[in-house]
C-alpha cells in the first residue's frame, strides 16, 4: 500500500479543495470570491491526477512478470519502499483540511496588528450616499474618521457590521478583517463602541460575536495622526447577527 501514498495525498488535497470551493462556501475564509473557479479547477485536476497515478502504479505492478533476476529486482524494490512511506505523513494535514477546515481569521489575528500609522496623510473623500443610516464597511468608516478633511461623517448615522474584540482597558470594538487577495494579506480595521444600550463595556458581547452597530461618529484626536485611531462610534443600537458567508471586507 505504500506505493499509493503519493496518489492518496493528491486525492486528499484535491478533495479538500473541492469540499471548500465546490460543495460549500468555506473557501471564502481563505480567498476572495473571484478565485473560486480556479480552486475548483485545481481541486479537480489534483483528484484526476491522483486517480491516474494510482491506476498507472496498479497497472505497472500488475503487469510485472517474474524471471531471472527477480530476486535482485525485489531487493531493489524493497530498498525504495521506505521512501514513499513519507507520503503517508503528508496526508495528515490534507486529511485534516478535508475533515476539519480551520475557521476564518478572527479576534486573535486582529489583536496582533498594531494601530495604523497616518502614512496616507489627510485628504478629501467622496460624498456619502443620501439617507440614514448609511451602510459602511469598518475599513471605510475608519478611513473617513481618521483621514477625511471634509468630515463627511459629521451629522450622519452609520451602520457597521463586524465581530467583537475587547481592549485591555475595558473598551470593546466592532472589528473586521480586510483582504486584497486571500487571508494571508488580511489587515484589521476596528471602531470603538461607546454608549451601547446594553451597558458597555461590562455588557459587551463576547469576543468574536458578530454584531451590527448603528450610531454616529465621535470625533477624537487630530486628523491624520495616531491620536485619531481607533475611531469611535457612539452606538444607539447593537444587534447580534449571524456571521456572513464571506467574513472579510474587500480592499
Amino acid at each position: 500500500m505504500t506505493r499509493y501514498g503519493p496518489s492518496l495525498l493528491l486525492l486528499f488535497v484535491g478533495a479538500a479543495i473541492l469540499r471548500i470551493s465546490l460543495f460549500s462556501e468555506l473557501y471564502l475564509r481563505y480567498v476572495k470570491e473571484g478565485l473560486r473557479p480556479y480552486l475548483i479547477v485545481s481541486g479537480a485536476a489534483l483528484v484526476l491526477l491522483g486517480l491516474a497515478m494510482a491506476v498507472v502504479r496498479r497497472t505497472a505492478h500488475g503487469e510485472g512478470g517474474h524471471g531471472p533476476g527477480d530476486e535482485a529486482d525485489d531487493e531493489h524494490g524493497h530498498s525504495h519502499a521506505r521512501g514513499p512511506r513519507v507520503a503517508w505523513l503528508l496526508t495528515l494535514p490534507a486529511l485534516a483540511l478535508l475533515l476539519f477546515p480551520p475557521p476564518a481569521l478572527g479576534s486573535y489575528s486582529a489583536e496582533r496588528e498594531a494601530a495604523r500609522q497616518a502614512a496616507r496623510g489627510v485628504g478629501g473623500f467622496p460624498a456619502l450616499p443620501a439617507g440614514d443610516p448609511v451602510e459602511l464597511t469598518v475599513a471605510e468608516f475608519g478611513s473617513r474618521a481618521v483621514y477625511d478633511s471634509g468630515r463627511s461623517l459629521e451629522g450622519r448615522t452609520v451602520r457597521l457590521t463586524g465581530f467583537v474584540t475587547h481592549g485591555d482597558d475595558g473598551t470593546w470594538y466592532v472589528t473586521r478583517l480586510s483582504v486584497t487577495c486571500c487571508a494571508a494579506d488580511a489587515t484589521a480595521g476596528k471602531a470603538e463602541v461607546r454608549g451601547a444600550p446594553d451597558g458597555a463595556p461590562h455588557g459587551a458581547p463576547p469576543v468574536d460575536t458578530w454584531i451590527t452597530v448603528t450610531g454616529t461618529w465621535h470625533p477624537k484626536g487630530t486628523l491624520g495622526t495616531d491620536s485619531a485611531w481607533p475611531p469611535v462610534l457612539d452606538a444607539v443600537r447593537v444587534e447580534r447577527v449571524r456571521a456572513p458567508a464571506d467574513p472579510y471586507e474587500q480592499r
